[in-house]
């Protein structure tokens, strides 16, 4: 998939944002405090986490936390504790009041994306994935509020639209570091060839040569040395650290090089 332009990409944030509005409404109190995919993390975390970010970006000042956070097994990094800051600023708040706050400030967010100039869209801006420009910033942001749906929906257990321009963006993010995952987690070996064939709601088929490093290629030289098939929702999960391929089991197959393989779909995540 190319890069979406500015249009594109504003739209599928506005529509990502609704999106999580629309799984959160009306839930009862006790639904909110279920507990989600994220160590740490209930279903109003996760949706606190958003209004953090997002008000971050409004400019809004980071709070203070309350504890040390170092001791909290669920933080590894600074970005961690900078997200556990508007968490735990944000949960005396219900449910309700937090679904309140979200839609304000996705308001403002919105207004913000529009009034931005072409020159403040494309400036450097520090991100979860470095200095980039901000409209790749913004794409960053898509699929983490994306991922954040399957996140609350898991929770829930309930079922989303897991397709559409939002899942394509997200996958964007998701795939062109899958060598990674390959090479160095997964240790397959040089000449490997290797295919993903996802099912479902994003359908895929990636393959990967290992010569070296690892390429994503339009199409092997060969037969593949494992070949993996797999849903598209379960690959996101996977990818975003939320579940392992072990409790799954019977969703996925792996043919050819089955230990190889399995190394593979045991060692997708490339984030949590």
């Amino acid at each position: 998939m190319n890069s979406p332009n500015r249009t594109e990409l504003t739209e599928a944030l506005s529509d990502q944002w609704d999106a999580l509005a629309r799984l959160t409404d009306g839930l009862p109190e006790d639904r909110w405090r279920l507990p989600s995919p994220l160590p740490g993390w209930t279903v109003f975390d996760v949706l606190a986490h958003v209004v953090g970010t997002e008000s971050m970006l409004l400019g809004e000042p980071t709070p203070e936390a309350d504890t040390d956070l170092r001791e909290l097994a669920h933080i590894h990094n600074g970005i961690g504790a900078l997200n556990e800051k508007w968490i735990r600023s944000l949960r005396p708040l219900t449910g309700a009041e937090l679904l309140e706050r979200f839609r304000a400030t996705a308001d403002r967010r919105r207004a913000a994306l529009t009034a931005m100039s072409d020159e403040a869209w494309q400036s450097p801006s520090e991100s979860p994935v470095g200095t980039v420009p901000y409209a790749r910033f913004m794409q960053v942001r898509l699929f983490d509020c994306w991922m954040h749906e399957l996140d609350i929906a898991d929770a829930l257990g309930l079922t989303v639209d897991e397709g559409g321009p939002r899942a394509d963006i997200a996958f964007a993010e998701m795939v062109p570091t899958i060598g990674r995952a390959v090479v160095k987690q997964a240790q397959a070996p040089d000449g490997s060839r290797i295919t993903l064939t996802l099912t479902g709601a994003v359908p895929r088929q990636l393959h990967i040569a290992v010569n070296g490093r690892a390429e994503l290629v339009d199409a092997l030289d060969g037969p593949a040395t494992a070949a993996l098939d797999l849903p598209s929702g379960l690959f996101a999960r996977l990818r975003g650290g939320r579940t392992t391929a072990d409790a799954h089991l019977g969703e996925f197959t792996v043919t050819g090089d089955t230990e190889l393989g399995g190394r593979v779909i045991r060692n997708l995540a490339f984030t949590l």
